[in-house]
């Protein structure tokens, strides 16, 4: 893979950390907006979970754009295709919870760039030469 295409695939890869990082700082700030935004109802949500959800996301945004910044595509890759089983079964809670279809839709398109962003991720990775 040349270095455009690698420039693309940090690009790229910065957005579900940065994505992540950002719906974290909103548990922290707005947690009723952002649970019924993630398609739980937010009464049903035990007091605190909301601090923990954000503390998850954020770190979990902080060692994706790491990840970039360091140019390890196959530690990106191997995250990115964790999340990609995250969202499909965050997609499942949010339908069982409270079956908003923009919720679950949200879930079900970043399970799915999250799968071909790891593909490229992992595509970009040098080829080791004996």
């Amino acid at each position: 893979m040349g270095g455009r295409e690698r420039r693309v695939v940090s690009i790229l890869g910065l957005l579900p950390g940065a994505a992540l990082i950002l719906i974290g700082i909103r548990f922290f700030l707005v947690p009723s907006s952002a649970t019924k935004f993630f398609g739980i109802d937010p009464n049903a949500m035990v007091p605190g979970l909301h601090y923990v959800i954000a503390m998850r996301d954020i770190w979990l945004g902080a060692l994706a754009i790491g990840f970039v910044v360091l140019g390890e595509w196959r530690a990106l890759a191997l995250w990115l295709g964790c999340a990609v089983a995250v969202c499909f079964a965050d997609a499942w809670i949010a339908a069982a919870s409270s079956g908003r279809w923009f919720s679950i839709a949200f879930h079900i398109t970043s399970g799915i760039f999250c799968a071909a962003l790891a593909r490229a991720s992992w595509r970009a990775a040098p080829v080791a030469r004996p």
